[in-house]
């Protein structure tokens, strides 16, 4: 097919933009003020627009552990916290910020105990002691959902998984890793052993494990620019998958061996609960209302590992799954997000805000 006369100028424009600037995404991340800053996580708060005065529950974004908490704002135009914030919404984000030697033995259970709980008290306390609303993607909706079955009393309004997979019996990429859960000491030996070396699983080794992930986008990428260098949304959003994945920060040691344990191990959260101190904490102990999206293609969180949460949260007041369009980050901030996944939240968040009132919080009161 042989290329429009204003597809051939979009494709020079974009071409000279990269060569002279190096780029098309706009990449400059939401403006924001620190909050808190403790030794596991820092907790900040967007700027909303001008002339924008935020009210209702306020908005926590949860990022995984290895991803950047940039996944909440891949790019300008295609961010899901600039979304929120210009919505008239509270936002805040927990950044766990890089991971050292020192941080090697941390779990489960500094995560759900400690470091999620205090951020969850930080942003009401700031919002005039409104409930909060948490947002977790992957391995983030994981920590939200058990800290909140963890304590019940914790200032929860809803929790919103997105691409959180509870059933790891049903995630192809983990068949392979079974059969070692099941010779005594190998899964953890192995672990330990980047533990001694690295104080956990090293950034480029998690950097390669997203990308195989992916392996036949990320093989036919070349390809797919050449045949898109027309489409200037198409490039900005490679640009910024690429840096999300440049940016990827390493495991601590005490994490990888309780993902590999109770997760990959025993399956966990489709059993009994998964152990957090001397406790085994069971996603039945939910009593807040929990939004769960899946992606259609995710091949990391596959539609049939998500949907368990419908039957597992026996205790939420209600339990609302939703399917969208995208893989494992695209169904969070894919260019189809906005209409997809983005309106479903949106949908999510205006019900919170009329279940617990339109009120500003306590410093836009004051002020």
């Amino acid at each position: 097919m042989i290329p429009s006369a204003r597809a051939l100028r979009a494709a020079a424009a974009n071409a000279a933009q990269m060569l002279l600037y190096g780029h098309v995404a706009d990449l400059r991340p939401m403006p924001a003020v620190l909050l808190a800053d403790g030794p596991k996580g820092a907790v900040h708060r967007y700027r909303g627009p001008e002339g924008v005065v935020p009210a209702g529950p306020p908005v926590l974004f949860v990022p995984p552990l290895a991803a950047p908490a940039r996944c909440y704002d891949l790019r300008r135009g295609c961010s899901l916290a600039e979304h929120v914030v210009a919505a008239g919404r509270l936002g805040y984000l927990l950044d766990y910020g890089p991971v050292s030697f020192a941080d090697r033995d941390l779990g489960f259970t500094a995560w759900v105990r400690e470091v999620l709980p205090d951020a969850i008290r930080t942003v009401s306390a700031d919002a005039g002691g409104q409930p909060v609303q948490l947002v977790g993607w992957c391995l983030g909706g994981i920590l939200a959902l058990l800290a909140a079955a963890d304590d019940p009393g914790l200032p929860i309004a809803s929790v919103a998984a997105i691409a959180t997979p509870v059933d790891l019996a049903a995630v192809p990429l983990a068949a392979p890793l079974r059969p070692l859960a099941r010779v005594p000491g190998l899964g953890p030996g192995v672990v330990g052993a980047f533990d001694a070396a690295f104080g956990g699983l090293p950034k480029p080794l998690v950097k390669r494990a997203y990308q195989l992930i992916g392996a036949d986008k990320y093989l036919l990428r070349p390809y797919r620019t050449l045949t898109n260098l027309d489409d200037r949304e198409f490039l900005a959003q490679v640009e910024a998958v690429d840096h999300f994945t440049n940016s990827m920060l390493a495991y601590p040691a005490g994490t990888a061996r309780d993902i590999y344990r109770e997760l990959l191990q025993k399956n966990a959260l489709s059993g009994d609960g998964v152990r957090i101190g001397s406790d085994l904490v069971p996603l039945s102990g939910v009593k807040v209302p929990v939004l769960a999206v899946a992606g259609r293609g995710d091949a990391l969180a596959p539609v049939r590992s998500v949907r368990p949460l419908t039957r597992l949260l026996a205790g939420a007041p209600e339990v609302r799954f939703e399917t969208a369009p995208g893989g494992h980050l695209g169904v969070l901030t894919g260019r189809s997000a906005r209409t997809t996944t983005w309106a479903h939240l949106d949908r999510w968040l205006d019900e919170g805000t009329v279940r617990h009132g339109i009120r500003p919080s306590r410093r836009e009161a004051l002020a």
